[in-house]
C-alpha cells in the first residue's frame, strides 16, 4: 500500500481533531506528504470509522493515485500549501491540518487578525492573519489562503476555520491546537477590557528560541 505510514498517521490525527474539539462530524481535514504525493482525508467519511486503506493518496496536480475514495473537496487548499515547497525557515512542507475549531472560527468572523497577545504566537509568525472568505473548496480560497500563509505557518479563513503546517503532522497539529487557544485567550481578554499586546521584537525573540526548544 502507497503511503502506509503517512495514511495511519492521517487516520490518527483526523480522530484526534474530533477527539480534541477542533472539527464536528466530517469537517476539516488532515493530509500528510511524502514525495511527490500526498495521503489525505476522503470527503464525508466519519473519521470515527476511517482506517489507513479508506485515505486516498494523490499526486500533486490533484490526481488520485490509490485508493476508492474521493479526498477531500479541500484538496486545493492543501496542494496550494505544498506548493509553497518551504515554511519561513526554509524546511519542508510535510503536513497540513484545517481545522473548525470554535474560538478560532469565532475570531475570523470579527478581526483581520490575532495580535500577539501571548509569546506563543510565534509559532505561527508575527500575527495570526485572517484570509478574506471564499467559498469552501475552490482555487480563490486557496489563492486567499496563500496570501495570509505569507511569511507564516499558519492562518485564519474568514468565517471558516484554520490552516496550520508543518514539517510533520505532529507540528502541525500542534500549531492548530495552540492557535485554538491563543484565539481563546484573545475573545476573554478582549471581552475583559483592552488586551496588552507584545512588541515585535519580543516575539521574533521568541522565534529564536522556539528553534531550539524541546528535546532532539
Amino acid at each position: 500500500m502507497l503511503l502506509a505510514e503517512e495514511r495511519e498517521a492521517v487516520c490518527d490525527y483526523a480522530r484526534r481533531m474530533v477527539a480534541d474539539g477542533l472539527v464536528v462530524g466530517t469537517s476539516g481535514n488532515v493530509s500528510a506528504r511524502a514525495g511527490e504525493l500526498v495521503a489525505v482525508t476522503p470527503t464525508g467519511v466519519d473519521y470515527d470509522t476511517l482506517t489507513p486503506g479508506d485515505i486516498p493518496v494523490v499526486d500533486l496536480a490533484g490526481s488520485t493515485v490509490d485508493g476508492s475514495l474521493r479526498p477531500t473537496s479541500e484538496l486545493p487548499m492543501h496542494l496550494a500549501v505544498y506548493g509553497k515547497a518551504e515554511d519561513p525557515d526554509g524546511h519542508e512542507i510535510g503536513a497540513v491540518v484545517h481545522t473548525h475549531s470554535v474560538h478560532a472560527t469565532a475570531v475570523s468572523t470579527v478581526a483581520a487578525e490575532v495580535p500577539p497577545i501571548h509569546y506563543l504566537v510565534a509559532l505561527i509568525g508575527p500575527s495570526v492573519r485572517v484570509a478574506p472568505y471564499a467559498t469552501y473548496g475552490t482555487g480563490e480560497l486557496a489563492a486567499s489562503m496563500l496570501s495570509a500563509l505569507e511569511g507564516r505557518r499558519g492562518c485564519l479563513l474568514g468565517n471558516h476555520g484554520t490552516v496550520t503546517y508543518g514539517a510533520t503532522l505532529h507540528d502541525a497539529y500542534h500549531r492548530a491546537s495552540q492557535l485554538e487557544w491563543l484565539c481563546q485567550v484573545w475573545l476573554a481578554a478582549r471581552a475583559a477590557g483592552e488586551p496588552r499586546l507584545l512588541p515585535r521584537p519580543e516575539i521574533e525573540h521568541v522565534v529564536d528560541k522556539l528553534r531550539g526548544y524541546g528535546q532532539k
